[in-house]
């Protein structure tokens, strides 16, 4: 079935920002979209108000036991006038197993994608068509129950928000550019057992001050390695992580750990298919440590939706640094870029059935 919506239009509308002042995550655009949940009705109401501050209990549930998820997608406007969205049946899904391990209510997968439709639609007009830039989405559950102690709740509220985008990092802004990367043996991301393939807030809480160090040492973001021996890749930051020794081309293992990113599925996919040996299985710093000293790591980058490739030009690890790929973008790097980006845009025929179209 198909839903449809009731609309309330922003009587006093924002002015744009222009294309070389969008940065990640800071304008948001002139409506959000907003569902509540009770154990009696199930998911309803949904609906398209005016952007702007929300009203909770203090009481309620999200603010002192983090009851609560969110994903990440990104809509694109192509040459001739048309707003794609990239894979959201994916989206649906992961939010879904995101919810049943939070405790959270399932949601029709199709009632998720036409909410984000329609929100997107609604603020079309938001959507950048400069190079990277795009109108980031972001959906996301709280549980609103006024009410203390430990369980789960009964009430929740279902939100999607949007904003038009610059790159995620600075770096890339006008070209795709190397980052570095502090590689941290001390904190860690996620546990087997934990919610390390969830989409929830404390995931990202938990890596704050992993980042400071990070940042100390003038990296951009934080390699993650396991909880249990401190050896073995993991994440890199908020995306998956890719390593280019000889002609194989490695990323850690979905074990529970590993969030499940629709770009990684992406980049696999297209690994396969051009023929490209690629490989999910453990990989120790040591052994990227060693590659990197014998000239065998050629390539490392990062794939998500907010940076959708990211090189890495530069490990921090241990005080020492390691180039990777004399400091420049590699082959396959922005081979995956260009292809994925085409895709999303519309200047690449999409044959996979990777997009869908808003309008």
């Amino acid at each position: 079935m198909s839903y449809q919506f009731p609309v309330t239009r922003n009587a006093n509308p924002k002015s744009k920002p222009s294309a070389d002042e969008l940065v990640f995550g800071k304008q948001f655009t002139d409506h959000m979209f907003t569902m509540d949940y009770d154990e009696e009705q199930g998911w309803h109401d949904g609906r398209i108000i005016p952007y702007g501050d929300i009203q909770i209990s203090p009481a309620s549930s999200v603010l002192h036991y983090a009851q609560m998820m969110f994903e990440g997608m990104k809509g694109y406007k192509t040459e001739d006038g048309h707003i794609l969205l990239f894979r959201p049946e994916m989206n649906a899904r992961r939010l879904n197993r995101t919810n049943e391990r939070i405790c959270i209510p399932q949601m029709d997968e199709e009632l998720f994608v036409d909410a984000v439709k329609a929100t997107v639609r609604e603020d079309a007009d938001w959507v950048p068509d400069a190079p990277f830039t795009s109108l980031y989405i972001r959906p996301f559950i709280i549980a609103d129950d006024p009410a203390l102690g430990v369980k789960s709740a009964k009430h929740y509220r279902f939100m999607i928000i949007l904003c038009p985008s610059g790159p995620y990092y600075a770096a890339n802004r006008g070209k795709l550019s190397t980052t570095r990367i502090f590689v941290e043996d001390e904190y860690i991301r996620a546990a087997h057992g934990g919610t390390g393939y969830a989409k929830v807030g404390g995931n990202y809480a938990g890596s704050l001050r992993a980042s400071k160090k990070a940042y100390a040492c003038d990296c951009n973001d934080v390699l993650w390695l396991d909880a249990i021996e401190h050896k073995y890749i993991e994440e890199v930051g908020s995306s998956n992580a890719f390593f280019v020794i000889g002609d194989e081309v490695i990323t850690a293992p979905l074990a529970g750990t590993i969030l499940p990113g629709i770009t990684r599925d992406s980049v696999l996919t297209l690994l396969r298919e051009w023929g490209i040996p690629c490989s999910e299985r453990k990989l120790s710093i040591d052994e990227v440590i060693a590659a990197a000293k014998e000239g065998a790591l050629k390539e490392a980058f990062a794939s998500g939706t907010a940076a959708v490739i990211s090189p890495m030009g530069v490990l921090h690890y241990l005080g020492d640094e390691y180039t990777i790929g004399e400091r420049v973008v590699g082959p396959i790097s922005q081979k995956l870029y260009d292809t994925i980006t085409g895709i999303q845009t519309g200047k690449i025929e999409d044959t996979r059935g990777w997009t869908q179209r808003v309008i």
